[in-house]
């Protein structure tokens, strides 16, 4: 069965309301995107993984969800992390195995030191961490969020593929050029959609690296396994940055991917996969803190 043919679900927060896709029994991995994609940044991944584990996809309010927000929902950093929180919670989920890339893994950081009780092992893909949040590549996408109708502007820009395939929008995340129909499923709800930009622009307007180093102090003492499945050719989030977080994790294995870019769910599907099946198997809920330090290259 294909991702896109799982059934669409919804939970109701306090922020908003939040849709989601769901797969598989067993333990639980959730799957958290980042700007301007969402939940089908996954879909060559979970089918493999729901054989055996229960796989769930929200679609955050990151610029590409399909129902926009409270109008007065707070999407600041911290706040888009306890959002994820209340989504495990509302949800139930315990022993949780979160994995996210590019600014969603910015926010797994945040997550699994500010609200932890749920979450039982991390899996980073290429994401934001320390200094870089955003990359510098990106950051008059995060100073053009204060200029009124600047997201507008933009918007309908990337409708014209020369622009959406640019090195500053999609074409420098993966090696394997991103099929038009994906990128119209990432980019349609921002362009149609003005509650959309404007939760967009509120995300936009509240990223800062204070978070990702307040992050960085306190995974130091992070007491869970950690997969830092990472591109190594990656221009945006470069492998420095998973070697320092390899520095800092007490717990911590760093895999080096090649043949990929930001998007690893995307260029190497079945290598994470892979990765992430074996992660677990290696740290059941129950000893998940056993201390660990590896390094590997593919």
């Amino acid at each position: 069965m294909r991702f896109e043919d799982y059934a669409i679900r919804k939970v109701q927060l306090s922020q908003g309301t939040i849709h989601y896709r769901e797969a598989g029994a067993g333990e639980a991995i959730v799957f958290i995107h980042g700007a301007l994609v969402n939940g089908m940044l996954w879909r060559k991944v979970v089918p493999t993984l729901s054989q055996r584990y229960r796989c769930i996809v929200p679609e955050l309010p990151l610029g590409s969800h399909p129902e926009p927000m409270k109008a007065d929902a707070d999407l600041s950093i911290p706040a888009l992390a306890r959002l994820i929180a209340d989504f495990l919670a509302a949800l139930k989920l315990e022993a949780v195995t979160l994995v996210g890339n590019d600014s969603g893994g910015a926010l797994s950081q945040i997550v699994v030191t500010e609200h932890p009780e749920r979450i039982a092992r991390l899996v980073l893909t290429n994401c934001d961490a320390f200094e870089s949040f955003p990359p510098k590549a990106f950051v008059p996408l995060v100073k053009g969020a204060y200029i009124p109708g600047f997201l507008f502007i933009l918007s309908q820009q990337l409708r014209l593929e020369i622009v959406r395939r640019s090195p500053v929008a999609f074409g420098w995340l993966t090696k394997k050029p991103l099929d038009n129909a994906i990128l119209d499923v990432y980019l349609k709800p921002m362009i149609e959609n003005s509650a959309i930009r404007r939760d967009l622009g509120k995300v936009l307007r509240g990223v800062s690296p204070k978070y990702t180093m307040e992050a960085a102090k306190k995974l130091a003492q992070l007491k869970i396994p950690v997969l830092l499945a990472w591109a190594s050719a990656d221009r945006f989030f470069k492998l420095k940055d998973a070697e320092r977080l390899q520095q800092i994790i007490p717990n911590v294995q760093l895999v080096k991917i090649e043949d990929s870019l930001t998007f690893v769910s995307e260029d190497q599907p079945e290598r994470l996969a892979q990765l992430i099946e074996e992660f677990i198997a290696a740290h059941p809920a129950s000893t998940s803190a056993a201390p660990s330090r590896r390094v590997a290259k593919v």
